[in-house]
């Protein structure tokens, strides 16, 4: 019996054992899904929880049920190439016959002293827990200062400032303009949802070090009741100890067929892997369905794709607070209560079909 190994249920894991587990499975092979948690996450939702509006159970999914479906929950260590192992933090040993490595990212801290220490995150479920036990607990006027304007940083301040109008909210970004990737009449648009309500913007900040309860600014200080950290992801530790080739940003450079140019049996899925588009959900599904494909072909001793066609994406979507939203469809910039109603749609949807 082969074993297929994926490590991380995350979005990429997700779409491959949909894919797979209905009725594509031969019968000479089994898969061993490796997780810290039972229990699928909507990582696009950690904001919400972090800030209290929605409430734990509202981000889990279960995995999808399957005879040769095993579940693994651990820590990974170590991936041994050579012995074609997963080697865990309890000294416990995974054999595998292929792999697939979809252990997605961690918070990228830029060498800043201090961040570490004493800032909170929402990169995975434990720590937005955490960050939501905190900033929940923060009294009447308290100030929350968060690091870094991209999506998941406006997100969590509209969210918060929803859930928690008494607070003071400071949002700093390095950019002259927040969600700098997007083009500017919507960065305008956010901008100004956050001006009328009374988040206070720093542009054009760098973030020097960080102390317990202050920020330091081009080395002014900041004080703060809570800082939460979300400028700028890198792939997993497991990944970047890896000794492949890399792209400029860490990611795994992969063939066509997204396994390594070394090893035909080590699968690289979602944010560790280098891809043409930013990291995102939507991403890692579409690349997950591509590398099923292989695995089906090569299982069925069926010459592989020569090269498969680009990637489709829809676009990107966030929210501001429960009413209002923005994002890009088609490159086409959407501002309002459509965005935030076509975001909750597919989450509602994401959702259905996951069970």
């Amino acid at each position: 019996m082969k074993n297929l190994v994926i490590l991380g249920g995350g979005y990429g894991g997700m779409r491959l054992l949909q894919k797979l587990t209905p009725n594509h499975l031969p019968e000479d092979v089994q898969i061993t899904l490796v997780d810290k948690n039972p229990y699928h996450c909507l990582k696009t939702e950690y904001y919400a929880l972090a800030a209290g509006t929605i409430s734990d159970h509202h981000v889990r999914v279960e995995f999808p049920v399957h005879s040769r479906l095993q579940h693994k929950y651990g820590s990974v260590e170590k991936v041994d190439r050579e012995k074609k192992e997963v080697l865990f933090s309890n000294n416990d040993v995974l054999p595998y016959d292929e792999l697939i490595i979809g252990l997605g990212c961690e918070d990228k801290y830029h060498g800043v002293p201090g961040a570490v220490e004493y800032t909170y995150s929402i990169q995975t479920i434990d720590q937005s827990r955490q960050t939501s036990q905190k900033l929940n607990n923060l009294g009447a006027g308290a100030k929350v200062v968060i690091v870094g304007a991209g999506l998941s940083g406006v997100e969590l301040a509209s969210e918060l400032r929803e859930s928690r109008k008494d607070l003071e909210i400071v949002l700093m970004d390095r950019g002259k303009l927040i969600l700098s990737m997007f083009p500017e009449r919507l960065s305008r648009y956010v901008q100004a949802w956050f001006e009328e309500h009374n988040v206070t913007i720093i542009s054009s900040s760098n973030v020097t070090r960080v102390e317990p309860g202050v920020v330091y600014n081009h080395e002014e200080a900041i004080t703060a009741d809570a800082i939460v950290w979300t400028a700028g992801i890198q792939p997993n530790r497991i990944v970047r100890e890896m000794d492949v080739e890399k792209d400029p940003q860490g990611r795994v450079i992969l063939t066509t067929h997204h396994h390594l140019p070394s090893d035909e049996n080590v699968f690289v899925v979602g944010d560790c892997a280098s891809l043409p588009h930013a990291p995102s959900a939507q991403l890692a599904e579409a690349q997950a369905e591509q590398i099923v494909q292989v695995l089906l072909k090569r299982w069925k001793n069926e010459p592989l794709p020569e090269e498969f066609p680009a990637f489709k994406l829809k676009g990107v979507l966030g929210s501001l607070g429960r009413k209002h939203g923005f994002g890009l469809l088609a490159d086409r910039p959407l501002m309002g209560r459509v965005p935030r109603l076509l975001k909750s749609g597919i989450l509602w949807m994401y959702k259905y079909h996951s069970g």
